[in-house]
């Protein structure tokens, strides 16, 4: 069962590194497929890149957002970022296996 997350950014993201993008996850989405004792999750990008993206503790707080700048890097390369306000990207993470996951563009 996939998940549908959203593109995320922290409001003056870098456009050139990638810093401050990721990817949002609902909270029903969060508990439902990520487990507190985990300290990172692999995702799977296209060409078989996988990348590790620490889980901060704001995550099982209010922040559930998945932050990487080779997630934002991905997205400007793709051409999902920047976006226009309030129409941000949406993708669909994929559970693969034990705390791996791959995020796939939605058509």
């Amino acid at each position: 069962m996939s998940l549908i997350v959203s593109g995320w950014n922290n409001g003056s993201p870098n456009n050139e590194t990638g810093a401050g993008y990721g990817i949002m996850i609902s909270k029903k989405d969060r508990d439902k497929h990520f487990r507190r004792e985990w300290e990172f999750v692999e995702i799977e990008l296209e060409h078989d890149e996988v990348i590790t993206v620490r889980l901060s503790s704001s995550f099982w707080r209010n922040c559930s957002e998945l932050r990487s700048s080779k997630i934002g890097k991905w997205m400007l390369q793709r051409g999902f970022a920047p976006w226009p306000k309030n129409n941000s990207p949406k993708f669909e993470l994929i559970p693969v296996s034990e705390r791996r996951f791959k995020l796939v563009p939605l058509p």
